[in-house]
């Protein structure tokens, strides 16, 4: 396998670099505003973050695939020139794009499907972070199975008026707009009777009660909805073709969950904390079974990451992936979970201390790390959802035999 970049694309790094050196430096600056993204990173949206992604959204860097018009960069599809990007802001620490439900999902959905006034609205400011959202998509009794979703609309005049209930609704405290998939035409199949809408936060009749979790934060949300009016315009794509909007937001979302270089930062701090802890008198790293278990992960660590190089030179050709794309998401997760599990099982009682507490290992943060594991497994379809799929559609297996 070859690795090397051609010399016009090692150029084109250096111009990344010079551009970083000069508009951001080394330091990155002092701390500043942030927001969470879909993984819990923090993103920077200070003055001078959002200054510095203008202007690397004018030199062609940020938003590639976003038109100017809508406050994208709107450059050629090159999948090697936005891997260096990404690797060379990644080393910069220089604020990237921003990472999040609007910006990974909600925005390549628009592109694909939305109106242009819905284009001209939303767009540039969620880029920016400015403008927040959040998903509508999970209820009681309708996650895996979202076709079975009861949340309704009903056209009165020009509004739809809306009455249900979404659940698990990631950030819905501190969203401005929900996108999100409702009911409205009951005497179709499941899959036709959907709309796909974008509902402002603000609007009487919603109410945002906190899921508390196991971390002890409430990122997820109940969201009720009682006779909410939304325009009749908010609707993206055709009515009663939701379903087929939500699949462009669900490909982005496992897109986005998948990424092998948050593994990669996983799987390192965990080498650092078996190098730091002891286990019988000496560092753990040093213990056969850690080392052996150590082996293992980073074995599938260098599989996954080479896994995204071959999907990047598919991309490059034009070659579609097919299965090979179906397995990232299901395959990043599964990793991630067992390294935090291995990190837990190195700290021992200890990785039951809270992040703050002064004897906790690594500041508590691999503690929050497994507990965020378990969730990441179901974000954007369960990993058994995930199995059924590439073998259904991947393989071209039967489906399992309804009892």
């Amino acid at each position: 396998m070859n690795l090397t970049y051609s010399a016009e694309y090692e150029r084109f790094r250096t111009d990344v670099r010079r551009f970083l050196a000069e508009h951001w430096g080394e330091s990155g600056g002092a701390a500043a505003d942030t927001i969470a993204d879909l993984t819990g990173a923090s993103v920077r949206t200070d003055a001078r973050a959002t200054a510095f992604r203008l202007l690397a959204i004018e030199r062609g860097y940020l938003y590639r695939h976003v038109p100017r018009r809508y406050g994208g960069a709107e450059q050629p599809p090159d999948p090697l020139k936005s891997a260096i990007i990404a690797e060379e802001f990644r080393r910069a620490r220089a604020p990237f794009e921003i990472v999040g439900q609007g910006p990974s999902m909600l925005v390549p959905t628009l592109l694909e499907h939305g109106t242009e006034a819905q284009k001209d609205r939303f767009i540039r400011d969620t880029l920016l972070g400015t403008v927040r959202w959040c998903q509508g998509y999970s209820e009681p009794g309708a996650g895996s199975d979202l076709a079975s979703l009861r949340t309704r609309a009903v056209l009165d005049g020009g509004h739809w008026v809306v009455n249900g209930q979404k659940i698990w609704t990631s950030n819905a405290q501190d969203a401005d707009w929900m996108f999100a998939l409702v009911r409205t035409e009951p005497e179709k199949p499941r899959h036709d009777g959907l709309s796909y809408f974008l509902i402002d936060m603000n609007t009487p009749g919603i109410d945002v009660r906190p899921l508390r979790q196991m971390t002890g934060d409430a990122d997820f949300n109940e969201v009720f909805l009682e006779n909410v009016r939304v325009p009749e315009d908010s609707v993206v794509g055709r009515r009663g073709q939701g379903w087929v909007v939500s699949r462009s937001t669900l490909k982005h979302e496992r897109a986005l969950i998948g990424g092998a270089h948050l593994t990669r930062r996983t799987f390192d701090g965990l080498v650092m904390l078996a190098q730091a802890l002891e286990r019988d008198g000496r560092p753990a790293i040093q213990d056969p079974v850690i080392r052996n278990r150590l082996v293992e992960l980073e074995a599938r660590l260098v599989a996954a990451e080479h896994h995204g190089h071959r999907l990047l030179t598919m991309s490059a050709r034009g070659t579609e992936a097919g299965l090979a794309s179906l397995v990232t998401k299901l395959y990043s997760t599964v990793l991630g979970y067992d390294i935090a599990k291995l990190a837990m099982d190195v700290a021992g009682d200890r990785g039951l201390l809270a992040p703050g507490e002064a004897s906790a290992p690594a500041m508590g943060m691999f503690g929050l790390a497994y507990m965020w594991s378990l969730g990441v497994l179901i974000a954007g379809g369960a990993a058994n959802i995930q199995r059924n799929i590439i073998a259904e559609r991947g393989l071209g297996l039967p489906r399992d035999s309804r009892k």
